[in-house]
C-alpha cells in the first residue's frame, strides 16, 4: 500500500502550542508569561467558568508570542489529540517500508487547505509525488453553521459554556468566514439567517457583518472568498467521503434579540449535522473537469465530528490504500448501524419572511 501523510484536521482537530508573554491579564488567575510551550488549542480543561476568560485572552493575536502549530499531528501518539489517533494508527499499519507516491488525507476544513495547496503545484509535481487525495466531510461549498458561530456563538457541545462567551474567541479567527456558504451550493437568494427585520442571503454578507458588529469579518471574507473560486479540481485521484442522513441546518431563525441570543428556530436539510450534503457532494463535479479519477462514497449515518472515529470511514480508507476503491464514475453508499443515527427530523419547510426586507 502507498504511504499516506498524517491527516490534516479541521477547526477542532488542530494541536496548537504557545508561549505567553502578555503585558497584563484579564484576571489574577491567568498566566501572564510562561517559560515553556503548553497546549492552548484545543485544551478542554480551560473551558471552566474562570479558565475560559484566560483562554479567550490567550488566543487573541496580541497575546501569543511564539506559536508552534502541528497541523498534521507529527507528535507521538500519546501526545496527539484523540481526534486522530485511530486514523493515524491505520495509516502507520498500512505504511510500506519503501517510498511511493503519497496519499493526502484531510477532514473538514483541512480539505480546503489541501485543495488550495494542490492548486499551487504544477501538474508534473502532482503526477510524481501524489498518489491520491482522501477527503473526509469537506465543506466544498461552505456551511451555514459559521454564520451562527459569528452571529451569536456556538459552544460546540461543551457543557456549561455560554455560546455568547465563546463568540469572543470564535470571532478572532479567519476560519469561519472562509467556510461561509458559497453560491455553488446554494442559490444567491437562499436565506441563511432570518430575523424579524431582515433576511440575510449570500448577497447580504457585508450587511450581516455590520449588523453583528463584526466589520473586520467582512474584510476576512473578502480576502479569502476567491482562494478556491469556482472550486477548481485538484488534479489528482480523489476519494470524496462524506456523511449524510442527519438534520443539518440550512436556515437559522432569530427573534428581535439577534445577534445577542441563540436562534429560536431552525430549518434543516440533509447533511452530516455540520456540513450540508449540497456542499459536500460538490466534489462530483470534478469528474467532468479532470482526467484523474474521482471516487465518491456517501456514508449514511456518519456524523461530521465522529467521522474520523467511524469504522465505516476507517474501512473505506483501508480499501483505498489497498487499491480496492470503486471504479471511476461510480458512487457508493454505505449505511451505519441504525442505532448510530442521531434522532431528529428534517423540517418540511418552516417559513421565514415572505418578503425579505432590503434597503
Amino acid at each position: 500500500s502507498p504511504p499516506a501523510v498524517p491527516p490534516v484536521p479541521g477547526c477542532l482537530g488542530n494541536q496548537l502550542e504557545a508561549k505567553l508573554d502578555k503585558p497584563d491579564v484579564v484576571n489574577w488567575m491567568c498566566y501572564r508569561k510562561t517559560e515553556d510551550y503548553f497546549t492552548i488549542w484545543l485544551n478542554l480543561n480551560t473551558f471552566l467558568p474562570v479558565g475560559v476568560d484566560c483562554w479567550i485572552d490567550n488566543t487573541s493575536p496580541v497575546a501569543i508570542n511564539e506559536v508552534a502549530q502541528e497541523l498534521v499531528s507529527l507528535l507521538s501518539t500519546e501526545e496527539q489529540p484523540e481526534y486522530f489517533q485511530n486514523l493515524k494508527a491505520l495509516i502507520e499499519e498500512m505504511h510500506d517500508e519503501y517510498q511511493r507516491r503519497v496519499f493526502l488525507i484531510a477532514h473538514s476544513m483541512g480539505n480546503l487547505n489541501i485543495l488550495y495547496f494542490l492548486l499551487q503545484q504544477t501538474q508534473a509535481w502532482k503526477d510524481q509525488y501524489i498518489g491520491g487525495f482522501i477527503s473526509l466531510g469537506a465543506p466544498w461549498g461552505g456551511s451555514v453553521k459559521p454564520l451562527r458561530v459569528l452571529a451569536s456563538g456556538d459552544n460546540q457541545g461543551i457543557p456549561l459554556m455560554s455560546n455568547i462567551k465563546l463568540r469572543e474567541e470564535q470571532r478572532m479567527t479567519t476560519t469561519s468566514p472562509w467556510m461561509f456558504p458559497t453560491n455553488l451550493a446554494w442559490p444567491e437568494t437562499h436565506v441563511f439567517i432570518s430575523t424579524p427585520s431582515y433576511n440575510y442571503t449570500y448577497q447580504d454578507y457585508k450587511r450581516f457583518f455590520t449588523d453583528v458588529n463584526l466589520e473586520d469579518g467582512w474584510y476576512m471574507w473578502e480576502d479569502m472568498k476567491d482562494l478556491l473560486k469556482d472550486l477548481p479540481p485538484p488534479g489528482v485521484d480523489t476519494y470524496c467521503l462524506y456523511g449524510t442522513g442527519y438534520p443539518t441546518v440550512e436556515t437559522y431563525i432569530y427573534d428581535e434579540h439577534f445577534p445577542y441570543e441563540d436562534p429560536v428556530d431552525m430549518i434543516y436539510g440533509d447533511g452530516d449535522d455540520t456540513v450540508n450534503t449540497r456542499s459536500s457532494e460538490l466534489c462530483k463535479r470534478w469528474r467532468d473537469q479532470q482526467k484523474q479519477k474521482v471516487h465518491v462514497k456517501e456514508l449514511r449515518g456518519v456524523d461530521h465530528l465522529n467521522m474520523v472515529f467511524s469504522n465505516l470511514t476507517l474501512s473505506s480508507i483501508n480499501e483505498i490504500l489497498l487499491g480496492k476503491a470503486q471504479k471511476q464514475g461510480e458512487s457508493a453508499q454505505v449505511r451505519s448501524r441504525p442505532e448510530a443515527r442521531k434522532a431528529g427530523k428534517i423540517l418540511p419547510g418552516h417559513k421565514v419572511l415572505k418578503e425579505p426586507k432590503k434597503n
